[in-house]
C-alpha cells in the first residue's frame, strides 16, 4: 500500500523560503515529482526526479527551487528560496513507478501518476 504524505507547507512573505517534505511509505522507485494548483487553474508540474536522481524543473521555478530525495529515509524534499505571491497554491507529492519522469512533469501531465498525498498549503503574502 503506497502512502504519501506531505509537509513544510505554511505562510511566507515575498522574498523568503520554505522546504516541503513528502514521506513515502510502500514506494521506493520511479519518478517522484511536486505539483501545484492555484485556485480556479490547472494542476501544473513542478519539479521532478527521477530514479537515477536527475531533476527537473519548470522554467517559472528553475533557479529558485531545488527537488532532492533521501533515498534511505524515503523522503522527497522540495527547497523553496525566493518566494513570489505566484507561488501560492496546494503543492501536491506524487509518484508512479513507469512514468518518463521529464516530460510527465514538464508537460504537468499529471493524470499519468497514479500515486499523491493530500497536499500542503502554500501562500506567499
Amino acid at each position: 500500500h503506497v502512502q504519501l504524505v506531505e509537509s513544510g507547507g505554511g505562510l511566507v512573505q515575498p522574498g523568503g523560503s520554505l522546504r516541503l517534505s513528502c514521506t513515502a511509505s510502500g514506494y521506493s522507485r520511479g519518478c517522484m515529482a511536486w505539483f501545484r494548483q492555484a485556485p480556479g487553474k490547472e494542476r501544473e508540474g513542478v519539479a521532478g526526479i527521477d530514479e537515477g536522481g536527475s531533476p527537473y524543473y519548470v522554467d517559472s521555478v528553475k533557479g529558485r527551487f531545488t527537488i532532492s530525495k533521501d533515498s534511505v529515509k524515503n523522503i522527497l524534499h522540495l527547497e523553496m528560496n525566493s518566494l513570489k505571491r505566484e507561488d501560492t497554491a496546494m503543492y501536491y507529492c506524487a509518484a508512479d513507478l513507469s512514468l518518463a519522469c521529464r516530460p510527465a512533469v514538464l508537460h504537468s501531465d499529471y493524470y499519468f501518476f497514479n500515486y499523491w498525498g493530500p497536499g500542503t498549503q502554500v501562500t506567499v503574502s
